[in-house]
């Protein structure tokens, strides 16, 4: 009887460690955020120029011009979704309202990233039908660039490679994945198919052309738009056209995760299943769960055509954004799965990590950003070791979801 007294003490105990640890990394996440936004709001306080990442040690923010520009509101709905403070739902109100000119963009297939992290948090917080109808539009827009011949949405309009060797005519990039939560809720709130049908096209087509067997991913898979023959498969911001960019390899786990919850379909479970799978049992992964930007960069075998020069680079920069997109979508992909604990188990490692001093900017510094330690695109000589506010965004998204298991 004792015996059994001490078990059900020690196992007490530890589910209490177990719950402080949790709390300890959601709270200081939380608190730090409120620290850094609210100093970033002084900084820039209307919604003119959009935060986005450091150069040369000043703010650098973006017009309503790029593709980054929902992530601001969207951190912004999640710290009022934690805090339930007013004020911080007025600030995330009238920075969503000032995007509402994007829903009628067409030129790029971003319109999800900037409207559904914005308007999609602020009508799930709100339940204002007005900002149902900006996500409808706004759906409608990114629709114009589905093609039936190549069975995808077009991410960028024509261009030539980042090094102006090839042309690509209808470019789509492993990103676009993310775009397709947006048309599956506007079919949930129209009853109109026909958003669904060019997400699951889409999904379906990305799964058939853009993965090796490995399940690793192209970064861009350039069509015939024509004919929809695959041109050639290649990157844009990876180490070379082989290799395993690793916040491609996040973006696609969180989107195949996604279109099963909006589909319940075996096949994107099973690619879900797979991209996770490489991600956790790749060698070159780090202790501490936070990727290198690329998980081949400078390895044998992986040739990269842009000036590459191994002196600069001989400790390889991690990829903190592409840390916190993976743990997001972990701690979904783990409600999904008989063998979900590994999964959620990944993601508490990448948020502890995060949440450490090794990431989480100490308050007042990294220009009030909450994320230390991102990489844009190295090819490009951008955003090397640096904040970046999708890597905030996908943090706060994750201390969320960890918080509600």
């Amino acid at each position: 009887m004792k015996i059994n007294k001490l078990w059900i003490l020690c196992l007490l105990i530890l589910c209490s460690c177990s719950t402080k640890n949790e709390e300890d990394i959601v709270s200081r996440g939380f608190e730090r955020a409120e620290l850094q936004l609210s100093a970033q709001l002084k900084v820039v306080p209307e919604p003119n120029e959009y935060p986005r990442t450091i150069k040369g040690g000043k703010l650098k923010t973006t017009k309503k011009n790029d593709w980054t520009e929902g992530f601001y509101p969207g951190c912004l709905w999640y710290v009022y979704e934690y805090t339930n403070k007013e004020d911080w739902k007025k600030a995330a109100i009238k920075w969503t309202e000032s995007l509402e000119p994007l829903k009628k963009m067409t030129n790029h297939h971003d319109i999800g990233f900037l409207m559904y992290c914005s308007f999609g948090n602020a009508y799930r917080l709100t339940g204002n039908e007005a900002y149902k109808d900006v996500l409808v539009e706004s759906a409608r827009s990114l629709c114009t660039r589905f093609n039936e011949k190549t069975g995808c949405i077009k991410s960028w309009n024509y261009r030539k490679s980042w090094n102006g060797k090839d042309e690509w005519f209808y470019p789509v990039i492993i990103d676009n994945l993310m775009n397709l939560e947006l048309l599956y809720f506007a079919t949930k709130v129209t009853g109109d198919s026909v958003y669904a049908k060019v997400a699951n096209r889409h999904a379906e087509t990305t799964a058939k052309n853009q993965f090796r067997e490995d399940y690793s991913n192209y970064h861009v898979v350039n069509y015939d738009a024509e004919t929809g023959e695959v041109l050639n498969q290649a990157t844009c911001q990876g180490f070379s056209d082989n290799s395993a960019w690793a916040r491609g390899q996040a973006w696609a786990i969180y989107g195949y995760t996604m279109a099963y919850r909006e589909t319940h379909r075996q096949d994107f479970l099973d690619m879900a299943v797979h991209t996770a799978d490489f991600w956790l049992n790749h060698p070159n992964l780090p202790e501490d769960g936070i990727p290198y930007w690329d998980f081949n960069a400078g390895q044998e075998g992986y040739v990269p055509d842009w000036n590459y020069d191994p002196e600069i680079f001989k400790v390889v920069p991690r990829d903190a954004s592409a840390a916190a997109i993976a743990a997001s979508a972990f701690l979904e992909l783990s409600g999904y799965v008989t063998d979900g604990k590994k999964y959620s188990a990944a993601a508490a490692h990448i948020l502890k990590s995060l949440s450490s001093p090794a990431y989480l900017a100490e308050p007042g510094t990294n220009c009030n950003f909450i994320l230390m330690h991102s990489v844009g695109s190295i090819p490009h000589g951008e955003e090397i070791d640096v904040p970046l506010i999708y890597a905030d965004y996908y943090y706060l998204e994750a201390l969320m979801r960890y918080k509600n298991m």
